[in-house]
This record gives C-alpha cells, structure tokens and sequence, in this order.
C-alpha cells in the first residue's frame, strides 16, 4: 500500500481536517483518505449494487434492500 508526506500543511487546514473526521466518527488519517479516494472517483460511475438493481427494476423484479447501519460491537478476546 502507498504512503504519502504532505509538507508544509496549514495549522488552520489541519484544524479543519481534523475537525471534519471527527464529525465522521474517524481519525484525521482516515479523512483525508475518504477526500482523496472521493477526488479521484468519476462523478459518474455507477456502482455495482445500484447497476443491478436498475437491471431487477427493468426486468420487473422490485428488490427494496434496506441496509443495517448498526455499528460492529468491538471483539472481545478475553
């Protein structure tokens, strides 16, 4: 996996990364990856799942998918 140094950030820019991550629950590292990958994504490209269901809806299958947002409880080892 690749690694990147970026230099001569801003402490205002820092503050406001930091600030976004934790508002998405993650650390500052984990958000600037979510901005990078989202930046370099094609506006336009269609992901899987939302391909197949257009494909079901056409084809008159009607499948209504409701996802489970429940956190993951952490493993407990002991």
């Amino acid at each position: 996996m690749a690694a990147i140094t970026v230099r001569g950030l801003s402490d205002e820019t820092h503050r406001a990364l930091k600030a976004r991550a934790a508002q998405h629950n993650r650390s500052t590292e984990a958000e600037v990856r979510a901005i990078l990958d989202e930046a370099v994504s094609p506006a336009d490209q269609v992901k899987l799942g939302t391909l197949l269901t257009q494909i079901g809806k056409k084809a008159g299958i009607g499948i209504e998918i409701e996802r489970d947002r429940t956190p993951d409880e952490p493993v407990d080892f002991s």
